[in-house]
């Protein structure tokens, strides 16, 4: 039973993941309707699509496997920075690497 109750949850959480990934999607879309400012391209969705589903899946991952609270704290912040970290790299060209493509 409780093996079952595992991979119940653990299947809602990746839909979560799934859910919100497509939330914060449909901001930028959304906003491109109103203003020209926010001008994505399919390339942009995409790059942030794969960067939210690698980051949330990792965070599955975790959940999944590491049983400490402490370890799972500092992998899900590692995770996060890297997160926020690549996100601003591909906005802005934070560091100036050619990964951004400046």
């Amino acid at each position: 039973m409780k093996n079952q109750i595992t991979i119940n949850s653990s299947k809602q959480r990746v839909a979560i993941i799934f859910i919100i990934t497509a939330l914060i999607l449909s901001i930028p879309l959304i906003a491109m309707q109103f203003t020209s400012e926010v001008n994505w391209d399919f390339k942009d969705f995409i790059a942030a699509g794969v960067l939210l589903l690698s980051a949330g899946m990792a965070i599955e991952v975790v959940i999944r496997n590491v049983k400490t609270n402490t370890a799972r704290t500092v992998l899900f912040l590692i995770i996060l920075l890297a997160l926020f970290l690549i996100w601003a790299e591909l906005a802005v060209g934070i560091f100036g690497t050619p990964f951004a493509g400046s």
